[in-house]
């Protein structure tokens, strides 16, 4: 889709001169301790002052972590080693014996909580091997491994990184704040990262029986943390709005991540701004805190506290996450919900000149409003192709654009690109513009819904005659219908928009929460993968499982039944009062 006239014009005024010079100022400034973040917050809020771009900012108090120190000790000799946020603070130190559990490195970055998926042998005798002891195992300390060992009873557990360097990262289930019934899910025990290296030494002393000590000191509290936001009125619909966001905390300096991120919303906000009266809707741009110490805290205290002016007005949402850094030249990864895809598609063709290979929004990156139900795209946007990072021998890693300094006192100035931070600025601007600007919200329903419809076929499948999901496969095909139906009265241009759109938002509020949650709306799933429909997603536990652990799995599967086929019945209702 060619650029139109406003659109040339408005990209040909982004310029790098502000938003580098953020880079630069963050890449001397720490964002971790929670007054260096009010730091980081009020030198983005002085930069908008001084363009003349209204902002206003909250100081809410929301639950943080923050590491300070750890160290193993095996056999009198002191390892280097670093607590993820959320992780016990344990400064006498947690000593026991050593358990190693050989891990797929990939599946432990994605957040999964199923054995068969973490460990080679499927988590066989995990609770007999573990409870007691220290368990050792390769990858990151992330949350939904990390809560499985704490259920099998480990009292500590070290995190084998892929490198030479520590990650930091955080190690609970528990997105945002935690409310009283998600302090259950606190973590309970300390957990710290090694590097590659040391952690050879401790498999090896595992594998001979050896003791160690696990050793943590972390500051957690509930602290007042600032959150600007900047509105830019749209001159039709001023109303509803896209809300575009990413978090200025950091790990250290962080410029992959994410200063580069924070430049780019501070730019996306001074071109918006001087062209505001080019908009349609209105577009919020939004600096999140608490995202590394606070599992997405800032984010989830705004879909909390701005719950009822989202759910009404919010068209989409747009995560903005280590963009412009080195290297990052691939759009293979990129992350947009299925309904989406086709709107980025377009984008990141006009402007990079390649077709985007996509990939489902990971249970991360400060997307706090699935719950909510908004149609929502991009995370980290541009990466490093994959032969140059096979060539580098980097191993994978969840920002900074492929660059293995994520999340390590390496994420410097040199990590950001200023070609490539131009490209995926235009990126993201013309994503917004398209979205504010669109007659008809640019959401392909019938996307969605056709995968739905493969989803299905495919736990029916695994279910064979366990269990019979021809009314959920009903319920969406007469969806499929009617949004047939739908999209010939657009293409007809026999409609009237605003109905249309509501519908097309009231749609968002029902689908999304089907595919990505199992919590009810306007709470918060846990911090770990879900797979797709995931309250239909049992029937492939129903093969080969025992009598009396599939009765229970029947009934978990009816009732996600019964939840599904009267949302898609909602669904089919919205549809029919637009046509």
């Amino acid at each position: 889709m060619p650029l139109s006239a406003t659109e040339a014009a408005i990209l040909g005024d982004i310029s790098l001169d502000t938003p580098w010079e953020l880079v630069e100022t963050f890449s001397r400034m720490p964002r971790w301790l929670p007054e260096e973040v009010n730091i980081g917050a009020d030198a983005i809020v002085e930069r908008l002052k001084k363009l003349g771009i209204p902002v206003d900012v909250h100081e809410p108090s929301i639950y943080l972590s923050v590491p300070i120190s750890a160290s193993v000790t095996l056999g009198g000799k002191v390892l280097r080693a670093k607590p993820p946020s959320m992780s016990v603070s344990a400064p006498g130190g947690v000593e026991g014996e050593l358990v190693y559990l050989d891990a797929d490195e990939e599946k432990f970055r994605s957040y999964t909580r199923d054995p068969k998926e973490i460990f080679k042998d499927g988590g066989v005798d995990g609770p007999t091997r573990v409870g007691g002891k220290i368990a050792i195992l390769n990858g990151f300390a992330n949350p939904g491994t990390c809560s499985l060992l704490e259920e099998w009873g480990a009292i500590a557990a070290i995190a084998i990184n892929p490198g030479v360097d520590i990650h930091w990262g955080t190690c609970t289930t528990v997105w945002g704040s935690p409310d009283l019934d998600d302090l259950p899910r606190k973590p309970k025990i300390a957990v710290v990262a090694v590097s590659n290296p040391d952690g050879q030494s401790l498999i090896a002393a595992a594998k001979a029986g050896q003791r160690a000590r696990v050793s943590t000191e972390l500051i957690e509290g509930w602290y007042p943390q600032k959150v600007p936001v900047v509105t830019i009125p749209g001159s039709i619909e001023p109303d509803r709005f896209v809300l575009v966001h990413g978090h200025y905390d950091s790990w250290d300096v962080g410029v992959g991540d994410n200063a580069t991120g924070d430049a780019t919303l501070l730019e996306l906000a001074r071109v918006l701004h001087a062209n505001r009266g080019k908009l349609r809707r209105s577009v919020r741009i939004a600096w999140w805190p608490g995202h590394s110490t606070g599992r997405y805290a800032g984010s989830t205290w705004f879909a909390d506290h701005f719950a009822a002016d989202l759910d009404e007005a919010c068209v989409a949402q747009i995560n903005c996450d280590s963009p412009g850094c080195r290297w990052a030249t691939s759009y293979h990864q990129t992350t947009a919900m299925t309904e989406t895809r086709d709107h980025v598609a377009a984008v990141i063709s006009e402007i990079a000149g390649q077709m985007p290979v996509f990939k489902r929004p990971n249970q991360a990156g400060d997307y706090s409003f699935n719950n909510i139900g908004i149609s929502s795209y991009f995370m980290l946007s541009s990466t490093m192709p994959d032969a140059l990072r096979a060539e580098k021998n980097y191993y994978a890693v969840s920002g900074c654009g492929g660059n293995i300094a994520w999340h390590t006192e390496n994420d410097t100035l040199e990590i950001a690109d200023r070609d490539v931070l131009m490209t995926d600025m235009r990126i993201y601007l013309l994503s917004v513009l398209r979205h504010a600007n669109a007659d008809v919200l640019p959401v392909n329903w019938r996307a969605a819904v056709a995968e739905f419809l493969a989803t299905i076929d495919t736990y029916a499948k695994a279910a064979g005659a366990a269990f019979d999901l021809g009314p959920s496969r009903a319920a969406a095909a007469a969806l499929a219908a009617r949004l047939d139906a739908l999209h010939a009265k657009i293409t007809s241009g026999t409609m009237d928009q605003r109905r249309v759109n509501d519908a097309l938002m009231r749609l968002a509020r029902i689908l999304v929460p089907v595919n990505f949650t199992l919590e009810a709306r306007f709470r918060h799933d846990p911090a770990y993968a879900l797979p797709p429909l995931p309250m239909l997603a049992e029937a492939t536990t129903l093969s080969g499982a025992e009598p009396v652990q599939a009765g229970f799995a029947k009934t978990q599967l009816l009732r996600g039944q019964n939840r599904f086929t009267a949302a898609m019945r909602e669904a089919v209702r919205v549809v029919d009062g637009a046509l």
